[in-house]
């Protein structure tokens, strides 16, 4: 069977040593192994030599900022109910780990705070900041990463809202913003923005860069014009080793992965 001829590319690249890796990035921490957006999450991502850790944020009742994916508690903590309508106490009264694994019972919903304190303060390290609300979330976001002490070097924010990513880029313009986009729908009623369209708006909210589902399909010429409209490119959530060498390929500066050290290890980083 003779290998596709971009997965034969991809495989030369990685292995070449004047080749730069992408950084892996650790998806609601080492999501695999421990629950998601977890303390024991972030901590385990950062012992299997992630280049970062990736979590979400919400404002719960009384607007603290609460790590969590999903809109409701149901899923990972068992109480079906609206984040934004529990206050802060009730939220972390939740079990956010026995869903996972047993052995994570009494894991709880973190803050951001107790979150961006899990950075191992090492050179090169980031946490991606998601954010999944409006602009609402930026000032108490803010006031954390002020609290926290980590530079822009640290932190990336990430998030599928460009209003929020703007207003983010507004109250921290050194920090960096890269926008999440899924994948294009292929359905003629729906219509996603051209590239071209991205690239425009990008421009115009000064995001620097852009976070990809790995559905996209980019050639070279692209990946270039992202280039010359001077965005970083990183793409999500990625747990094939074909896949992520396929990206690795087009020179994506970081990917983003449930299993950060099983990934790391396939690509011989």
């Amino acid at each position: 069977m003779k290998t596709p001829p971009l997965l034969l590319v991809a495989s030369l690249l990685v292995a070449s040593p004047l080749f730069a890796a992408p950084q892996i990035i650790a998806h609601r921490g080492a999501s695999f192994d421990a629950p998601e957006n977890t303390v024991a999450a972030a901590k385990l991502g950062w012992e299997q030599r992630a280049d970062g850790v990736e979590f979400d944020i919400w404002l719960t009742k009384e607007g603290e900022v609460i790590v969590i994916h999903d809109a409701t508690t149901k899923r990972t903590a068992g109480k079906d109910g609206p984040v934004a309508s529990q206050a802060l106490a009730e939220l972390r009264q939740l079990d956010a780990g026995s869903w996972k694994d047993p052995k994570f019972r009494g894991e709880k919903l973190p803050t951001l705070d107790e979150i961006l304190a899990t950075h191992p303060r090492t050179p090169g390290k980031r946490l991606f900041i998601e954010i999944k609300t409006g602009p609402e979330i930026v000032p108490a976001m803010v006031a954390a990463i002020r609290r926290s002490g980590l530079t822009a070097q640290q932190i990336a924010i990430i998030s599928f809202k460009y209003d929020s990513l703007v207003a983010s880029k507004k109250a921290l313009p050194a920090y960096e913003a890269y926008w999440l986009l899924s994948k294009p729908s292929t359905d003629p009623k729906k219509k996603s923005p051209t590239l071209d369209e991205i690239l425009r708006d990008s421009r115009a909210g000064k995001i620097d860069g852009l976070d990809l589902n790995h559905g996209w399909v980019l050639d070279s010429a692209a990946v270039k014009k992202i280039r010359a409209a001077s965005l970083s490119l990183h793409v999500w959530t990625v747990d094939d080793v074909a896949i992520a060498k396929q990206w690795t390929a087009l020179g994506v500066d970081s990917i983003t992965t449930n299993r950060p050290g099983w990934l790391r290890e396939q690509l011989g980083k």
